[in-house]
C-alpha cells in the first residue's frame, strides 16, 4: 500500500481516490502547481487535505467566506488533522494561540480570507514562516471575466512571490476556458497540470419552462404542492421578491409539512444561521432565497432548485443547481422562463460601472498635487465609505479600482484599522477600574477619563487618551478587547480605515483615469455579453446538459443526456416580453427636475446624464442615497427598460 493510499484510508477512511483526484494530488506530491476543476461536491478539497499531511511546511489555503472555513476546520479535526483558521470572529487570544500553533510547527494547514492578507502585521508573521503550498478556494475569483471576481483575488500571485510559496493548487467547480487561461496564466500552471473531470453530472434533470410572469406564482405553487416535504431551494434576484413569495406560499398552505422560509441578505446574521440550521436539520423543507444562499450548503438530499427568476450569470446558475443530488440521486433543476427581469440583471452591470469622473476624483484624492513630491511615499489614509460618498463609486468597484491602482503600482496596501471604538459597561466603572492595580489601573482610568460618556455608550477618544497618557494605540484596542473578553464590556467597532503607501504620485491624472474607465467599460461589456449567453442556452432547442458541459470545456460530453427538457420533447418558445410604451423625451425632463435640483443642492454641480440614467432605472448610487432619491418620487420610474434604451432617450 502506497503513502498516500494509507493516509487516505486513516484519515478519511477511503480505500481509492476519486477520477482526478489522484493526478492533482501526484503533481502537488511531485512538487508542481496545479489546478482541480471538479464539479461540486466531487471532493475538490481533498486534493490539498491529503498533500498536506505529506508536505514538509504549511500549507495556506485561502477561502472566500467564513461559513466555508468553519465547516471545513471542523471536518479536518474531526479527520485527526491539525488545521486551524484566522478569522474576524476570534478573540485575540485565540489568534495567538493559532499563530503560535503555525510557528512551532503544529498546525498543517492554515485558512484565511483574502482580505487577510491586506493586514500589514499578518504579512510580515508568514513571511516568517516556510510554506509549502498556497491553496485557492473558489479561484475563478481572480479572473475579472469569471462571475464572481473578487478584486484582492487579484493580488494573490504577488503574495506568492512575496511568501516565497513554491507551489499553489487552485481549486474551481465553474471555470470557462477564458477563467482557466486567466488563472493558469497568472500562476504559472503548467497545462497538464490543469485537471479538469468533467462538468456533467447524469442526475440533474434540467428543464426550462417558458412562463409569462402573470403565471409563474401558480406554477410555483402547485410545484411545491406535488413534491411535499423534498427539499428544494427557489432561487430569485430581489429580497423583496423572496419575501412576497414566501408569503403566498404560505397563505395558500402550498407546503403543509413545515412553513416555506425566506433567506436574504437583508436578515439578520443570527437569524439567517437559524434558517439555515432549520434547512440543514430538514425541519424546514423549502427556501426562497437570493443568492446569498448556498455557499457552503452541503445537504445531500436537495431534490429541487427552482429559478423563480433568471441567474445572474451561466455560471451562477451551475453553481446553484450544482447544490442538488449531492447524494446521486435524481434531482429537478427548473428554470421559469421569460424576459422581464433581464433588465434587472443588467442594471446590477451597469450600477458597477464608476463613472470617469468619480475615477478622477479618487486619482486626485491620492495625488493632491501631482507636482508635489511631498506625497510619494506617505501613507494615504481612506475610508472606503466616505471616498465612496465622495466618488459616487459603490463599495465593491471602488475597491476593484484601488486593486487596480495597486497593480498599475501607484499605491500599495499596508494594513487597515478601525477608526472609531465604543462599548457599553456590563459592570460599574469603579469594578472595572478595581479589577487592576498599579500602573495598570491608572491606565484604565485614563481611558474612561479621556474617552466621551452618553447615557449608554462610551465612545473611545484614542488622540485624547494619547494625549494624557503615554501609550500606544495598540495597547487601548487590546485593553479593551481584554475587557470584552472578561464580560466587562460590550464592544463595537466601525469605520474600517485603510492604510496605503503612495508608491507613484508622478502620473497624468486624465490619461490614467481614462485607460481605468476603459477597463471598467470592457469589463461591463463582457458581463452584459455573458448575460446573452445565458439568454441564448435556456432558450436553445439543443440538448441543455450538453450545451452547459461545453460552455465549462467539457467536451466529454458528445452525445445528447436524453433528460433535459429539450430532449424529453418539452420545448417550447419563450412568451413575447410585455412591450413597453416609448419613452417620451419631454416627459423625462419633467420627471428629473426635482433630482436635478438635489444634486445641484449637494454638490454645486447638475446631475450628469448617467447618473439621471441609473436614478430612471432604479440603480442606488452614494450621491442618490445621499439625497435621499427614493423619496423624490420617480426612483425605478423605468426599472422595467432596458439601460441603453433609457440612457439614447436621455441624450436625444
Amino acid at each position: 500500500m502506497t503513502k498516500i493510499e494509507q493516509l487516505l484510508k486513516k484519515h478519511f477512511g477511503f480505500s481509492a481516490l476519486r477520477n482526478g483526484q489522484n493526478e492533482v494530488i501526484q503533481a502537488i506530491i511531485n512538487g508542481q502547481s496545479a489546478a482541480a476543476i471538479f464539479p461540486t461536491g466531487s471532493g475538490k478539497s481533498l486534493c490539498y487535505q491529503l498533500p498536506a499531511l505529506m508536505l514538509p511546511h504549511l500549507t495556506l489555503v485561502v477561502s472566500p467566506l467564513l461559513a466555508l472555513m468553519k465547516d471545513q476546520i471542523d471536518f479536518l479535526r474531526a479527520h485527526d488533522i491539525p488545521a486551524a483558521s484566522i478569522d474576524s470572529s476570534q478573540s485575540r487570544e485565540e489568534s495567538n494561540e493559532v499563530l503560535q500553533g503555525v510557528r512551532n510547527g503544529q498546525i498543517k494547514i492554515l485558512m484565511i480570507s483574502v482580505e487577510r492578507l491586506k493586514n500589514e502585521r499578518f504579512r510580515e508573521f508568514i513571511k516568517q514562516i516556510p510554506i509549502s503550498l498556497m491553496v485557492v478556494d473558489e479561484a475563478h475569483c481572480i479572473s475579472e471575466w469569471g462571475h464572481n471576481f473578487r478584486p484582492d483575488y487579484i493580488k494573490l500571485p504577488a503574495y506568492q512571490k512575496e511568501f516565497n510559496i513554491p507551489q499553489v493548487l487552485l481549486l474551481t467547480a465553474t471555470a470557462t476556458s477564458h477563467v482557466i487561461d486567466d488563472m493558469s496564466t497568472e500562476f504559472h500552471i503548467n497545462k497538464t497540470n490543469i485537471i479538469s473531470t468533467g462538468f456533467y453530472r447524469d442526475n440533474l434533470e434540467l428543464c426550462v419552462y417558458p412562463c409569462a410572469e402573470k403565471d409563474k406564482l401558480n406554477f410555483l405553487g402547485h410545484y411545491i404542492q406535488s413534491h411535499q416535504g423534498e427539499a428544494a431551494i427557489i432561487y430569485v434576484t430581489l429580497q423583496k421578491t423572496a419575501e412576497k413569495i414566501t408569503a403566498w406560499l404560505n397563505q395558500n398552505k402550498c407546503s403543509a409539512e413545515a412553513p416555506v422560509e425566506a433567506y436574504h441578505a437583508g436578515l439578520k446574521n443570527d437569524v439567517r444561521a437559524a434558517i439555515q440550521e432549520r434547512f440543514m436539520a430538514s425541519k424546514t423543507h423549502c427556501i426562497v432565497a437570493t443568492i446569498a444562499f448556498g455557499m457552503g450548503i452541503d445537504k445531500s438530499n436537495i431534490r429541487h432548485i427552482i429559478h423563480y427568476d433568471l441567474p445572474k450569470s451561466i455560471e451562477n446558475y451551475a453553481q446553484e443547481i450544482g447544490r442538488a443530488g449531492r447524494d446521486g440521486k435524481p434531482c429537478h433543476c427548473v428554470l421559469l422562463g421569460n424576459l422581464n427581469g433581464l433588465s434587472v440583471l443588467e442594471n446590477f452591470v451597469y450600477g458597477d460601472t464608476p463613472e470617469l469622473s468619480g475615477i478622477q476624483i479618487v486619482l486626485n484624492e491620492i495625488a493632491n498635487d501631482i507636482t508635489n513630491e511631498k506625497t510619494k511615499g506617505e501613507q494615504w489614509e481612506v475610508m472606503l465609505y466616505t471616498l465612496s460618498n465622495l466618488s459616487n463609486i459603490r463599495q465593491l468597484p471602488l475597491k476593484t479600482l484601488l486593486v487596480y491602482l495597486e497593480v498599475a503600482g501607484i499605491i500599495k496596501a499596508k494594513y487597515s484599522y478601525f477608526a472609531e471604538y465604543k462599548f457599553k459597561l456590563l459592570i460599574t466603572q469603579d469594578e472595572l477600574i478595581h479589577q487592576f492595580k498599579g500602573e495598570r489601573q491608572t491606565f484604565v482610568q485614563a481611558i474612561l477619563n479621556n474617552s466621551q460618556h452618553s447615557r449608554i455608550w462610551i465612545t473611545l477618544d484614542l488622540e485624547q487618551i494619547q494625549a494624557h497618557y503615554q501609550c500606544d494605540r495598540q495597547r487601548i484596542i487590546t485593553a479593551l478587547e481584554y475587557f470584552q473578553e472578561k464580560g466587562w464590556i460590550v464592544l463595537e467597532s466601525k469605520q474600517m480605515t485603510d492604510v496605503y503607501q503612495v508608491i507613484n504620485n508622478q502620473f497624468d491624472a486624465k490619461e490614467l483615469a481614462q485607460t481605468l474607465y476603459q477597463k471598467f467599460k470592457h469589463k461591463e461589456q463582457a458581463q452584459i455579453q455573458r448575460l446573452n449567453e445565458m439568454l441564448s442556452l435556456f432558450q436553445s432547442q439543443s440538448c441543455l446538459t450538453q450545451q452547459l458541459a461545453h460552455y465549462f470545456s467539457d467536451q466529454q460530453v458528445t452525445q445528447n443526456c436524453g433528460h433535459c427538457s429539450v430532449c424529453l420533447g418539452k420545448y417550447q418558445a419563450w412568451p413575447e416580453k410585455i412591450t413597453l410604451p416609448t419613452i417620451a423625451p419631454d416627459e423625462l425632463q419633467t420627471i428629473i427636475t426635482d433630482l436635478n435640483n438635489s444634486i445641484i443642492k449637494h454638490f454645486a454641480q447638475p446631475a450628469s446624464s448617467e447618473l439621471i440614467c441609473r436614478y430612471l432605472c432604479g440603480i442606488t448610487t452614494p450621491w442618490l442615497s445621499k439625497v435621499r432619491a427614493r423619496q423624490l418620487g420617480h426612483f425605478g420610474h423605468y426599472e422595467d427598460y432596458a439601460y441603453e434604451e433609457v440612457r439614447a432617450a436621455l441624450q436625444s
